[in-house]
């Protein structure tokens, strides 16, 4: 059996003077690059072999350049539109309508059948995008514009509450002697 060599045992931290096991971790400390043992890693910025091979590569094969499409953003402007109550019974009632079964009608859409199921289950509700399709291929109105007044409304309901205390107002934090 071949000896080991001096550098596969015994390497020792240069930090904690402990025994590096394995490779060790190689980090930025200080200004420093070091292999460190791996408790004394979190103290500097670690070093990805990675990057620097990645960054050898590419220079060598450059491609050419192109500029980036300009994506369009128009589908992405959410129109004040909201998905009605009763989403789920309308979606049933269409799909039983055209004697299709759930695997069927996810079809004809694109879609995964579980995330139908779910919907006509009433534990999902669907996306605007979603929804668009279902009313564009099926024929069916899911979606409602909502007025200034309800958009107003419906934007606030994430905004904090002023009314009424909290827990932080009414706590008192008793203090040790």
């Amino acid at each position: 059996m071949p000896k080991p060599k001096y550098n596969e045992i015994d390497k020792e931290c240069p930090i904690c003077g402990g025994i590096i096991w394995g490779k060790g971790q190689r980090v930025l400390l200080e200004g420093a690059k070091i292999t460190v043992c791996h408790n004394c890693a979190q103290h500097g910025t670690k070093i990805n072999k990675t990057t620097t091979t990645i960054k050898a590569k590419s220079s060598y094969h450059q491609k050419p350049t192109q500029t980036p499409r300009k994506k369009n953003y128009k589908n992405n402007i959410v129109e004040n539109l909201e998905i009605v109550q009763d989403y789920d019974k309308k979606i049933r009632d269409i799909r039983s309508k055209l004697k299709l079964n759930q695997d069927q009608f996810a079809q004809k859409m694109n879609e995964k059948p579980s995330l139908i199921r779910r919907i006509e289950s009433g534990k999902v509700k669907p996306t605007i995008r979603l929804a668009k399709k279902i009313e564009k291929i099926y024929d069916v109105k899911l979606l409602k514009k909502i007025d200034d007044s309800e958009s107003i409304t419906h934007e606030n309901r994430f905004i904090k509450k002023s009314k009424g205390s909290s827990l932080g107002d009414i706590a008192f934090i008793k203090k040790k002697k």
